[in-house]
């Protein structure tokens, strides 16, 4: 596709991609080009371009929904799924994943509305103790840690029906340096999720960055000029080959860490806001107690 600068045109590709993340290592797995209406309108500039006859036009989120299903039926075993806000604020999305009983933890924009109010003003809503200091995982400079916030969302009947095998819940990420910069997500997990489960994920969701810059450095992910369909589907699949060969290679020379003991990382609060029920710091919680 094109974009139009001032005075110039500057020719990009954009893709759709998945990265496959384990406590051993990530690498990216899969990828769609993206083709706009302007470009599945035209066949005849499609044809030049070696775009095959039946490729339609679909959006960033049918591709991505394409590419979970190709996962679903690969010998990968597939826990969460997690996505940035442009893929997390589609409803369509989230409930595919839903139908095929997959927990995930996706962004979503502060407008998102939960059950009505937007999730920024539930968030607002949030008591003091219901903010807790977790890791997000670890980065280059150590521990990720962030305030969180969650709550338990109240099932819907005509998804959930009589009997609730799954749990949604909305969370928020607030930075502790710089407080008014929050993130904000919607999940579904399994009953027996915690807090801690859903930072978790919601933490992998740098690795799909962390894959990019390091399949960019090391395997020239980003270092083609191609003008054809195949040539980009060849450049990109070969780039994310020697990425997993390379990710691989490191797992097995990687040590293993010992196994670190477990604590409780939240408890449930009965002071219900908008029918949600917050998640309560367990450590501000018997603060308070001893007090009293």
């Amino acid at each position: 596709m094109e974009i139009r600068a001032p005075g110039r045109t500057e020719n990009c590709q954009i893709g759709v991609f998945a990265a496959y993340a384990t406590s051993r290592g990530h690498t990216l797995v899969d990828r769609e080009l993206y083709l706009p209406r302007s470009w599945t309108d035209d066949r005849e500039r499609c044809r030049a371009a070696r775009v095959p006859d039946d490729r339609v036009f679909a959006t960033k989120g049918e591709l991505a929904r394409a590419i979970i299903l190709r996962a679903l039926a690969s010998p990968l075993p597939i826990g969460w799924v997690t996505a940035d806000s442009a893929y997390g604020q589609d409803s369509h999305f989230r409930r595919f994943l839903e139908d095929h009983q997959v927990s995930y933890v996706v962004a979503v924009p502060k407008s998102q509305q939960v059950h009505g109010p937007r999730i920024d003003h539930l968030i607002g809503q949030a008591p003091p103790e219901a903010w807790q200091r977790l890791s997000a995982g670890s980065g280059a400079k150590g521990e990720r840690f962030y305030d969180w916030a969650a709550a338990r969302l109240p099932a819907v009947w005509e998804f959930d029906g009589d009997e609730l095998t799954r749990q949604r819940w909305m969370l928020a990420r607030r930075s502790i340096a710089k407080p008014d910069e929050i993130a904000y997500y919607l999940a579904s997990a399994p009953l027996e999720a915690t807090v801690a489960d859903l930072v978790r994920i919601a933490g992998c969701r740098w690795k799909v960055e962390e894959c990019f810059q390091s399949a960019k450095n090391e395997c020239g992910l980003d270092q083609y000029e191609v003008r054809r369909y195949v040539g980009w589907y060849r450049h990109i699949t070969l780039a994310m080959l020697a990425h997993a060969f390379l990710a691989v290679l490191a797992s097995q020379e990687r040590e293993k860490g010992a196994l670190s003991g477990t604590h409780p990382t939240s408890w449930t609060s009965h002071r219900l806001r908008f029918d949600v029920c917050w998640q309560l710091d367990p450590a501000t919680v018997l603060r308070t107690a001893t007090t009293r």
